[in-house]
Protein backbone atom coordinates (compact mmCIF):
# COMPACT_ATOMS: atom_id res chain seq x y z
CA UNK A 1 0.00 0.00 0.00
CA UNK A 2 2.88 2.73 0.99
CA UNK A 3 6.19 2.62 2.24
CA UNK A 4 8.24 4.91 3.59
CA UNK A 5 12.01 5.82 4.42
CA UNK A 6 12.49 6.68 8.14
CA UNK A 7 14.12 9.91 8.72
CA UNK A 8 17.45 8.71 9.20
CA UNK A 9 17.38 6.57 6.72
CA UNK A 10 18.00 3.04 8.82
CA UNK A 11 14.52 1.51 8.42
CA UNK A 12 11.64 1.02 5.92
CA UNK A 13 8.17 1.27 7.29
CA UNK A 14 5.63 -0.57 5.22
CA UNK A 15 1.66 -0.37 5.26
CA UNK A 16 0.09 -3.74 4.15
CA UNK A 17 -3.25 -4.92 3.24
CA UNK A 18 -4.31 -8.84 4.10
CA UNK A 19 -5.14 -10.61 1.18
CA UNK A 20 -7.88 -12.48 2.67
CA UNK A 21 -8.92 -10.26 5.46
CA UNK A 22 -8.06 -7.18 4.40
CA UNK A 23 -7.36 -5.90 7.79
CA UNK A 24 -4.32 -3.20 7.81
CA UNK A 25 -0.88 -3.56 9.26
CA UNK A 26 2.56 -1.94 9.35
CA UNK A 27 5.66 -3.84 9.04
CA UNK A 28 9.07 -2.26 9.02
CA UNK A 29 12.62 -3.36 7.31
CA UNK A 30 15.72 -2.71 8.90
CA UNK A 31 19.26 -2.83 7.49
CA UNK A 32 21.20 -6.05 9.48
CA UNK A 33 24.19 -4.85 10.88
CA UNK A 34 26.61 -6.04 13.35
CA UNK A 35 25.06 -7.43 16.89
CA UNK A 36 24.95 -4.24 19.12
CA UNK A 37 25.64 -6.68 22.27
CA UNK A 38 24.21 -6.04 25.68
CA UNK A 39 25.71 -6.11 28.98
CA UNK A 40 23.81 -6.94 31.56
CA UNK A 41 24.22 -5.98 35.27
CA UNK A 42 25.54 -9.61 36.56
CA UNK A 43 27.96 -9.92 33.25
CA UNK A 44 25.99 -11.57 30.66
CA UNK A 45 25.77 -10.52 27.16
CA UNK A 46 23.24 -10.38 24.75
CA UNK A 47 22.37 -9.05 21.31
CA UNK A 48 20.28 -5.19 21.63
CA UNK A 49 16.85 -5.98 21.17
CA UNK A 50 14.66 -2.96 20.40
CA UNK A 51 11.71 -5.38 21.62
CA UNK A 52 12.61 -4.96 24.67
CA UNK A 53 13.00 -1.65 25.22
CA UNK A 54 9.44 -1.19 23.21
CA UNK A 55 7.82 -3.93 26.02
CA UNK A 56 8.88 -1.64 28.68
CA UNK A 57 7.98 1.14 27.33
CA UNK A 58 4.61 0.05 26.53
CA UNK A 59 4.15 -1.35 30.35
CA UNK A 60 4.99 2.24 31.96
CA UNK A 61 2.57 3.96 29.85
CA UNK A 62 -0.21 1.39 30.03
CA UNK A 63 -3.43 3.15 30.86
CA UNK A 64 -1.46 7.03 29.92
CA UNK A 65 -2.56 9.40 27.83
CA UNK A 66 0.61 8.42 25.00
CA UNK A 67 -0.03 6.92 21.79
CA UNK A 68 1.97 4.08 20.37
CA UNK A 69 3.29 6.55 17.96
CA UNK A 70 4.63 8.51 20.51
CA UNK A 71 5.93 5.27 22.33
CA UNK A 72 7.60 3.90 18.86
CA UNK A 73 9.24 7.69 18.14
CA UNK A 74 11.00 7.22 21.91
CA UNK A 75 12.05 3.78 20.99
CA UNK A 76 13.78 5.10 17.19
CA UNK A 77 15.27 8.24 19.18
CA UNK A 78 16.88 5.14 21.72
CA UNK A 79 17.65 3.32 18.94
CA UNK A 80 19.30 5.95 16.83
CA UNK A 81 21.33 7.25 19.47
CA UNK A 82 22.88 3.70 20.65
CA UNK A 83 23.78 2.78 17.36
CA UNK A 84 25.16 6.41 16.87
CA UNK A 85 27.09 6.18 20.30
CA UNK A 86 28.25 2.59 20.49
CA UNK A 87 29.74 0.73 18.21
CA UNK A 88 29.73 -3.18 19.64
CA UNK A 89 28.45 -3.29 23.62
CA UNK A 90 26.23 -0.96 25.42
CA UNK A 91 25.68 -1.61 29.28
CA UNK A 92 22.13 -2.07 30.00
CA UNK A 93 22.38 0.81 32.86
CA UNK A 94 22.75 3.14 30.14
CA UNK A 95 20.06 1.92 28.35
CA UNK A 96 17.55 2.22 31.17
CA UNK A 97 18.71 6.15 31.44
CA UNK A 98 18.21 6.81 27.98
CA UNK A 99 14.90 5.35 28.21
CA UNK A 100 14.08 7.39 31.86
CA UNK A 101 15.34 10.44 30.49
CA UNK A 102 12.96 9.90 27.42
CA UNK A 103 9.85 9.12 29.64
CA UNK A 104 10.43 11.69 31.98
CA UNK A 105 9.82 14.22 28.84
CA UNK A 106 7.12 12.46 27.90
CA UNK A 107 4.95 11.89 31.48
CA UNK A 108 5.61 11.54 34.77
CA UNK A 109 3.70 9.08 36.11
CA UNK A 110 5.25 6.40 33.30
CA UNK A 111 8.46 7.82 34.14
CA UNK A 112 7.90 6.51 37.94
CA UNK A 113 6.32 3.45 36.52
CA UNK A 114 9.48 2.58 34.63
CA UNK A 115 11.46 3.90 37.52
CA UNK A 116 10.09 1.78 39.90
CA UNK A 117 11.37 -1.16 38.42
CA UNK A 118 14.28 -0.14 36.74
CA UNK A 119 16.22 0.83 39.89
CA UNK A 120 14.19 -1.71 42.32
CA UNK A 121 12.49 0.52 44.60
CA UNK A 122 12.80 -2.00 47.97
CA UNK A 123 10.47 0.52 50.31
CA UNK A 124 8.72 3.51 49.62
CA UNK A 125 11.09 5.68 50.77
CA UNK A 126 12.89 5.04 47.56
CA UNK A 127 9.48 5.92 45.80
CA UNK A 128 8.47 8.89 47.42
CA UNK A 129 12.68 10.25 47.17
CA UNK A 130 11.93 9.50 43.20
CA UNK A 131 8.77 11.83 43.63
CA UNK A 132 10.66 14.42 45.64
CA UNK A 133 12.97 14.75 42.71
CA UNK A 134 10.21 15.41 40.24
CA UNK A 135 8.69 17.55 42.40
CA UNK A 136 11.46 19.28 42.94
CA UNK A 137 12.59 19.47 39.21
CA UNK A 138 8.64 20.35 38.20
CA UNK A 139 8.76 23.75 41.14
CA UNK A 140 12.17 24.76 39.49
CA UNK A 141 10.16 24.61 36.03
CA UNK A 142 7.58 27.11 37.19
CA UNK A 143 9.41 29.63 39.04
CA UNK A 144 11.62 29.57 35.53
CA UNK A 145 8.17 29.94 33.77
CA UNK A 146 7.70 32.98 36.22
CA UNK A 147 10.87 34.61 35.66
CA UNK A 148 10.71 34.51 32.39
CA UNK A 149 6.84 36.28 32.45
CA UNK A 150 8.00 38.96 34.84
CA UNK A 151 11.00 40.11 32.68
CA UNK A 152 9.17 39.98 29.08
CA UNK A 153 6.46 42.03 31.00
CA UNK A 154 9.48 44.69 31.94
CA UNK A 155 10.13 44.77 27.99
Amino acid sequence: MDSRLNSDGTSIRRRRQCSKCEERFTTYEYIEEVPLMVVKRDGRRQPFDRTRVLNGLIKACEKRPISVEQIESVVDDIEHAIRKKYDREIYSKDIGEMVMTNLSILDEVAYVRFASVYRQFRDVNQFMNELQTILSKNKLKKIKKQKGRIYKGAR
